[in-house]
């Protein structure tokens, strides 16, 4: 084994022998259509095939991902009020719309879905059908399997898609998507951008710059120097497919409201000088470190968001309203306090509720996800937003 790989696997939990031949036989999917594409392939396309690949990349293949049995835990699996605040957020935009549907975009372990509709159905605002647009087959029979365990009696609103539909009114929730999304890597020279490619060197996989591949990725690398003035050495992601992403989402959505949950920054924020590397980390067992090139199938890989890339798309693809926002105050915006308030015996012994205390912090905090989650909304059709998104905004 290669010196370098051994060193980055030292520090991480040794895979069982069944995950080692799954990521295997990933490697030989890359490394083949790696051999069809000059032995090299863009970081994105390398990206999407280590998280993608039918049956073997980390989100296709069945392994466990999330909680604490898994690589991470996410916002619906530390307190069901996240739901029930999205939940709230749903019914104010609906009360707007009319009879309409709900949309989420990889519902991961369907815990959000199963908390979403069953607030909506205790307030007497069940959606006409919650629509999940879900690729991993292993993920859809898990959430399939939790709602009908949980929520039989609402079954039958309850519909997979595999691509967007045409026309669609209500509500978009994607929580902790955008971040998964295949980016480009680049990285600015005196010479001009270069993009980052894989290769297989020295027994790994291994990255490398040269000029870009990528149509358009050197005109918005460029936009992107010239806004932010990225001097000469300067790496980074940029995530064109998000933009073509809501430019789809905008041509679906007739009226209605899409919640965008995700880690990230403002533009600013995002291209910063001091984070002069990028934003790429994995997951890999609760571990967070920066190799996306060991263990393909196994682990994680994301970046963080550029939400004003996300709002700047968004207006040129025709929405009418655009709010930005922390998760701590767009929760706090949206009823947290009263939801756990309204806990049983919460007011007479709120000891009881520990857990549920300590998992609002997690969620609120600015040194949790508080802050480090961010809140886009994007609307059509409202006359007013949602109370989570007025309650405090941030610039954009």
């Amino acid at each position: 084994m290669d010196t370098s790989l051994k060193s980055a696997l030292s520090s991480l939990p040794e895979p069982d022998q069944d995950s080692l031949e799954l990521s295997g036989r990933l490697t030989a999917l890359i490394l083949e259509e790696m051999a069809e594409n000059g032995d090299r392939l863009p970081f994105d396309r390398y990206m999407e095939l280590a998280l993608y690949a039918p049956g073997l990349g980390y989100y296709s293949n069945g392994l466990r991902k999330f909680g604490e049995a898994g690589d991470f835990v996410t916002a619906p699996e530390i307190s069901p009020l996240f739901g029930r605040c999205i939940a709230g957020q749903c019914r104010e935009a609906m009360e707007q719309l009319g009879d309409c549907d709900i949309l989420e975009f990889g519902a991961g372990s369907g815990r959000l879905a199963a908390d979403i509709l069953a607030e909506l159905d205790r307030l007497g605002h069940p959606p006409q059908r919650y629509l999940i647009l879900e690729l991993s087959a292993a993920l859809r029979q898990r959430q399939q399997s939790l709602l009908a365990e949980e929520l039989p009696h609402l079954a039958g609103r309850v519909q997979w898609l595999n691509r967007l539909p045409e026309r669609f009114r209500g509500v978009v929730v994607a929580n902790e998507l955008i971040d998964a999304m295949p980016v480009q890597r680049f990285r600015l020279s005196e010479q001009g951008t270069q993009e980052q490619f894989v290769r297989w060197e020295g027994e790994r996989l291994q990255p490398f710059w040269d000029e870009p591949r990528t149509q358009g990725l050197a005109q918005s690398v460029g936009a992107l120097a010239a806004c932010y003035g990225l001097p000469p050495g300067y790496e980074s992601e940029i995530n064109l497919r998000a933009r073509a992403w809501i430019a789809e989402l905008a041509g679906c959505l007739e009226e209605g409201l899409a919640l965008l949950i995700d880690y990230g920054y403002s533009g600013r924020e995002f291209h910063h000088p001091q984070r002069d590397q990028g934003t790429l980390i994995c997951h890999y067992r609760h571990r967070v470190h920066t190799d996306p090139f060991i263990l393909p199938g196994l682990q994680d890989i994301t970046a963080n968001v550029d939400f004003t890339a996300l709002a700047e798309a968004g207006e040129t693809a025709g929405f009418e309203r655009i709010a930005f926002t922390s998760q701590a105050w767009f929760l706090l915006g949206g009823g947290l306090e009263r939801l756990l308030a309204e806990l049983p015996g919460f007011e007479q012994d709120p000891r009881r509720h520990l857990g549920q205390l300590q998992a609002i912090k997690r969620l609120t905090l600015p040194n949790e996800m508080g802050e480090r989650f961010k809140v886009l909304g994007l609307a059509k059709g409202l006359k007013a937003l949602p109370s989570g998104l007025a309650f405090h905004s941030l610039p954009l």
